[in-house]
């Protein structure tokens, strides 16, 4: 007997109790205190052995069935958003500014949830760790957790992770092989003029027009210096300079973010940005800096491991409910460095294409406690299928 999303409903009612829980407690990345101490206790209660503090605030459960040494792991992310919910329902947030926007609190109740099955059922022969990682929202969650030695602690022969699709139907999957996400950085540029009196601008070198001239500039890198079969977005999305209406300012700053799907195009995307932004400043006579932050690597998926993913979903839901190779997405994920080290796949379940519904990251999102037990049949049948119990043959 596999397990199916049928097998799971039994659970469907304690997961979305645990989720709504989730939901109205949000709480941002490496200040995960409350949801880990739940997702630590539900685990132990299941019998699974854990380990607390992982990468800060990141929790690790382990289970064991059989005789196997294989080991896969399956993640989830916990953190919320310093979003103010606009949501009335009885589970919204009680912490003022802060959200479950992006669906973290669904996909930390999905984990449980096939953590739970599994532990029961146990009809499989191997090692799963169950990976609930903080501060996924940009602030580096997966590197804290793999710099604290997750994959020697907790050795993987693969990993997988799932995020709610706000935009493909309920009881629907979206797989791709090869790169999936885009990585992504954030900027900032620093132009140092000479400051002088409005009325009087030649006795300056004015930094506002200098960075409202390199801000220009700048687009003509992914235009002119990344191929054209490539994708790169890069957008300026601040200009500061100045305080007063009589005064050219000494000094103004650029912000903004990169994207790309490849390393090797983030670099030189960089790499021109430094060019242009030093070289426009010199024309001028002023200088300007750039200081270039990677949060995200491009999250690229595992040819074989997608295709097994793949697979799983279509035993649960029918080929015609799985989209293959979708469209390439600009957002960023984190679970992109996890991917860097053990092979893996990162997908997508559907979170409810209905019309009037918003995408996360949205003061009026929710999570679509109707995909909870999709979500945990998912993980569950993975584990079932790569480490079938003896007497069945092994999936590599």
């Amino acid at each position: 007997m596999t397990t199916t999303a049928e097998s799971i409903a039994p659970l469907h009612a304690e997961m979305t109790a645990w989720r709504r829980d989730l939901h109205a407690h949000p709480e941002l990345g490496f200040q995960e205190a409350r949801t880990a101490g739940l997702v630590a206790q539900r685990l132990e209660s299941f019998g699974i052995e854990v380990v607390r503090g992982v990468g800060r605030t990141g929790v690790v459960g382990t289970l064991r069935a059989g005789t196997s040494g294989r080991a896969v792991g399956l993640r989830a992310d916990m953190d919320a958003l310093p979003i103010a919910e606009a949501n009335a329902f009885a589970h919204r947030s009680r912490h003022a500014g802060l959200m479950h926007a992006c669906g973290h609190d669904g996909h930390t109740a999905m984990l449980l949830g096939a953590a739970r099955h599994l532990a029961q059922t146990r009809r499989f022969d191997g090692i799963v760790h169950f990976i609930f990682q903080p501060a996924e929202e940009g602030l580096g969650g997966a590197r804290a957790m793999i710099e604290d030695g997750l994959f020697e602690r907790f050795p993987c022969e693969a990993v997988f992770g799932m995020h709610n699709r706000p935009s493909l139907g309920v009881g629907r999957f979206a797989v791709r092989s090869g790169p999936m996400m885009a990585g992504g950085a954030f900027f900032d540029i620093h132009v140092t003029g000479r400051g002088s009196h409005g009325a009087r601008p030649e006795a300056g070198v004015d930094s506002a027009l200098v960075a409202a001239q390199i801000a220009v500039s700048l687009q003509s890198i992914v235009a002119r210096n990344v191929a054209p079969l490539q994708s790169a977005v890069l957008s300026v999305t601040r200009i500061q300079a100045g305080d007063a209406y009589n005064v050219i300012p000494q000094s103004a700053s650029l912000g903004g973010t990169v994207r790309a799907f490849s390393r090797d195009v983030m670099r030189l995307v960089e790499d021109s940005m430094r060019r242009v932004a030093a070289g426009t400043a010199e024309a001028f006579g002023a200088r300007a800096e750039l200081d270039f932050r990677e949060l995200f690597a491009p999250t690229v998926n595992h040819p074989e491991e997608a295709e097994f993913a793949a697979r799983i979903c279509t035993e649960l839901v029918g080929a015609e409910q799985v989209e293959r190779q979708p469209p390439l997405n600009m957002a960023s994920e984190d679970f992109s460095y996890m991917l860097e080290r053990v092979p893996g796949c990162y997908l997508n379940i559907g979170n409810g294409g209905a019309e009037g519904g918003c995408e996360v990251h949205n003061p009026g999102y929710d999570f679509n406690d109707a995909a909870l037990p999709l979500g945990a049949a998912f993980f569950a049948r993975l584990v079932e299928t790569r480490f079938p119990a003896r007497g069945a043959a092994a999936v590599a």
